[in-house]
């Protein structure tokens, strides 16, 4: 693994760019959004939010993970044993309910079993059940244009389920524009600087941002544009969050040690609705936070194809079999790039002897090299910490957790993120069986 060489690729996005392949088979999922998409189209798609927003949606995690810890200590509460959860449907309903309110202030209410599934919940059921399934003919399609033209059951399913997510989205939409001209009383000559570029959730920050009067033109995105964010939001946001807390969950039980010290921590808050900046000043939080996305990456790999001849600087030169140095590696437009993400954060070069054990104390002394490693870590990691940290407190908190099954049984399968799954019973849906216990702060478990 060459550092140089990776921060090249990942930092001449318009030079080495996702290939046509991949493009179609993400647009099918979540049509012409900022992951699918290249070039001036995705530079032109500008999210209007940074940490200062992030921050502002705390609360949201917060509420939304108190209220499954409530339902699961109601589960536990009925009996005197530990109670087998299934705790991956369970985050995934919860984060469903938390990026439908931070994305664009629609409650998908997934956590209501008493209810039936609203519309949007519905598609969008359908549209996360096409990512999850392996077959050949989505494959062939992704290489094979042509065999586009054969709309198969699957692809009318994801069809209807992609316009009921773009009516709704667009109803979503005017109501956000309604609010931001009312709020502001553009109808009545008000007007939006930048500087005031707040909101609950990001769909009005992006409405905002449009309207914003100091923002240049080439900022702006248009409606489509906007529109384009939810699946976005819903699917990406969705399918990593509750995943890597899955796996978070999962790591935890093999460590019991690590567990208490956690959950030692945790109970220094006097608070049972910390602020951002409360959640992140605990360092053995972020540590396990940081230590679980390196060691179970939600997304294992990436591709990237070439769009130009180029040569890849290289730190470490090489010597070919003529005896000739070479400091950077010849490459051809359209030959494919792939990188091992999951590999990577894996790597003793970078991590030590011991990169493939589960140890959060690397984070008080992170290895140098690691610090050279774009995107994967330097920038990723400080966006993707702070959600998670909200939804993994509070269960850390007041459950102690084992496995269900033998770790021996629980294995993975990738399709874009990588899911939990049962050697035992691999024709289920990807699933991760824990047995929940109520713990007590001043008498352990109870």
């Amino acid at each position: 693994m060459d550092t140089r060489a990776l921060n090249h690729v990942l930092t001449h996005s318009s030079d080495y760019q996702k290939p046509s392949q991949v493009r179609y088979s993400l647009s099918r999922i979540l049509g012409e959004c900022v992951i699918s998409v290249e070039g001036t189209q995705h530079r032109q798609q500008n999210p209007a939010f940074g940490p200062a927003q992030i921050r502002a949606l705390t609360d949201i995690f917060l509420s939304k993970s108190i209220k499954l810890r409530d339902i699961w200590s109601t589960m536990t509460a009925a009996s005197e044993h530990a109670t087998r959860i299934d705790i991956l449907s369970w985050l995934s309903k919860m984060t469903l309910d938390v990026i439908g309110l931070a994305g664009f202030n629609y409650d998908f209410d997934a956590l209501n079993e008493t209810e039936k599934p609203n519309e949007l919940n519905q598609a969008f059921s359908v549209i996360v059940s096409a990512s999850q399934l392996t077959s050949v003919l989505p494959m062939l399609e992704a290489w094979i244009p042509l065999l586009r033209w054969i709309r198969s059951d699957s692809d009318r399913k994801i069809d209807a389920a992609q316009k009921t997510m773009g009516r709704i989205s667009r109803q979503l939409l005017r109501d956000a524009k309604a609010a931001v001209i009312s709020s502001h009383g553009i109808d009545k000559g008000g007007s939006i600087e930048k500087s005031s570029l707040q909101g609950r959730d990001l769909l009005s920050l992006l409405v905002r941002a449009n309207m914003a009067t100091d923002i240049p033109e080439n900022q702006r995105t248009s409606d489509e544009d906007v529109l384009a964010q939810v699946p976005t939001f819903l699917v990406a946001g969705h399918e990593t969050t509750s995943t890597a807390t899955t796996w978070a969950l999962y790591a935890l039980c093999l460590r019991p040690d690590i567990q208490t010290k956690l959950r030692e921590e945790l109970w220094t808050l006097e608070t049972e609705t910390p602020s951002m900046d409360e959640l992140m000043a605990l360092p053995y939080l972020d540590a396990v936070v940081c230590e679980t996305l390196r060691v179970h990456t939600p997304v294992p790999s990436a591709v990237r194809i070439a769009m130009k001849d180029d040569i890849l600087p290289l730190d470490t030169p090489f010597t070919d079999t003529h005896g000739v140095v070479h400091d950077g590696i010849k490459v051809s437009k359209g030959d494919l790039i792939f990188i091992p993400i999951l590999a990577i954060n894996r790597s003793e070069v970078v991590w030590g002897t011991d990169a493939k054990e589960f140890n959060p104390d690397r984070w008080a002394s992170p290895p140098d090299l690691a610090s050279q490693i774009p995107g994967v870590w330097g920038h990723l990691m400080t966006f993707l910490g702070g959600p998670r940290a909200c939804i993994g407190y509070r269960f850390s908190l007041v459950e102690y957790f084992e496995l269900a099954v033998p770790a021996s049984d629980i294995g993975k399968k990738s399709m874009i993120v990588q899911r939990p799954i049962l050697h035992s019973d691999p024709e289920s849906k990807s699933q991760l069986p824990l047995l929940v216990k109520p713990y007590c702060k001043t008498s352990g478990l109870s």
